[in-house]
């Protein structure tokens, strides 16, 4: 039988395996961004807290960072503005001294039908989705080769994690400018990867599922949508933004030194395509 739609994950302690480490998490004030920021500072990272809107939320979210003991700052940009990454980067650089690792977060929907989709709609998706990571990813890159590897706090010089969505595989009707994304962050992702591992750069990235957001609120807000979204997940529970931090901690830690190039699916088992498990 599905789980009921208010499945909650239980409460894990957390050792505190990025001490020492400081981190960026983009679009981080709300849903799985969120969820990163608190993940990487219970785990002992100082996390720069970037956000568009919500500052009230952002600065809500540091104040929880800095109950773990690690500290963190919140700090206003749009990702895919070029002069704006560079003064996020500014700010964290100056309050920090250096970045470890960088969550790439930062992403919206503007859906439409393709027959009907806007110049306007394509272009902030992707100006979002695809060159905010870009762009965030560049200045960290910068950094990292610049230092190189501190064996004191990382094996690696620098750690990014994309964040993807199963969508860079499954099409999605209506939202070709989302999927179109998604595929390219797989790529930008991997050919990151291949150019930097020389360097002792790690990058990966995170494709979730359906999970609990504000951005889907509709597909799970009730028994009957909740029912509906299941038979699209095999593990029959929508997944919790902490699913996704979780992750991420992993990816950013020195557990995960030797996985680089690898998109890692959180999906409840999605990507298995459901409708074919009695034969298609």
């Amino acid at each position: 039988m599905p789980a009921p739609h208010n499945t909650t994950l239980p409460s894990y302690a957390c050792p505190q395996i990025l001490a020492g480490q400081k981190a960026l998490v983009t679009g981080a004030s709300s849903g799985i961004g969120k969820a990163i920021a608190l993940g990487l500072g219970r785990a002992g990272a100082d996390v720069a807290v970037n956000f568009v809107s919500n500052e009230e939320t952002a600065r809500e979210i540091v104040r929880a960072i800095e109950g773990f003991g690690a500290k963190a700052i919140a700090v206003k940009a749009d990702v895919s503005k070029e002069a704006e990454v560079q003064s996020l980067y500014k700010a964290m650089f100056e309050t920090f001294g250096t970045i470890d690792i960088l969550v790439a977060n930062a992403g919206l929907q503007r859906d439409a039908n393709i027959d009907e989709m806007t110049l306007e709609q394509w272009n902030t998706v992707i100006d979002v989705n695809l060159t905010g990571q870009f762009l965030c990813a560049r200045e960290a890159i910068k950094e990292f080769k610049r230092r190189g590897v501190n064996e004191a706090v990382s094996v690696a010089a620098g750690k990014i994690i994309c964040m993807s969505s199963v969508h860079q595989i499954i099409p999605w009707a209506g939202h070709a400018n989302y999927a179109a994304s998604k595929g390219a962050v797989n790529m930008l992702m991997q050919t990151m990867a291949q150019e930097l591992a020389p360097f002792r750069i790690r990058v990966n990235s995170i494709a979730p599922g359906a999970i609990r957001t504000p951005i889907n609120r509709p597909a799970w807000e009730t028994p009957e949508a909740y029912a509906k979204l299941m038979e699209l997940v095999p593990y029959q529970r929508i997944g919790e933004p902490e699913d996704i931090a979780q992750a991420a901690v992993f990816l950013a830690s020195d557990m995960a030194d030797y996985i680089t190039g690898t998109t890692l699916f959180v999906d409840g088992g999605m990507t298995c395509y459901p409708g074919f498990a009695t034969g298609g």
